[in-house]
C-alpha cells in the first residue's frame, strides 16, 4: 500500500445529502476520519449526489470540524456547479479543499 493510500480514506456522499441522510453520512466520515492519521487526508465524492439541503450542509461542517481537531484535510471531489456556489453562497467554502473539475 502506498503513503497516498495510506493516508486518505473516500466516502461518497448519498444521492441526497439531507435531513435522512445527514447522519449516516456523518457517521461514516467519521469513523474514517478515526482511522487516518494526523494530516491525513478525507476524500468525500459527490459524483451521486442530486442535492444538498442544510441539513447536509450541517453534517459536512461537522465532519470539516472533527477533520481539523484532527489536523486531517477535508477534500471534495467530483462537486457539482450549484454545489460549489452553494458553499460560496453560505462562506463555507474556505473550510474545504475542492478538487478541480
Amino acid at each position: 500500500m502506498s503513503m497516498i493510500e495510506t493516508n486518505a480514506r473516500l466516502v461518497m456522499a448519498p444521492e441526497i445529502l439531507g435531513l435522512e441522510a445527514r447522519g449516516e453520512f456523518r457517521d461514516a466520515a467519521v469513523a474514517l476520519i478515526g482511522e487516518l492519521p494526523e494530516k491525513g487526508t478525507l476524500v468525500v465524492d459527490f459524483a451521486g449526489t442530486r442535492r444538498i439541503d442544510s441539513a447536509g450542509l450541517g453534517a459536512l461542517m461537522l465532519v470539516q470540524r472533527r477533520a481539523a481537531e484532527r489536523n486531517i484535510k477535508v477534500v471534495l471531489r467530483r462537486l457539482r456547479d450549484e454545489f460549489r456556489y452553494l458553499l460560496v453562497l453560505t462562506k463555507l467554502d474556505d473550510l474545504f479543499e475542492i478538487e478541480p473539475k
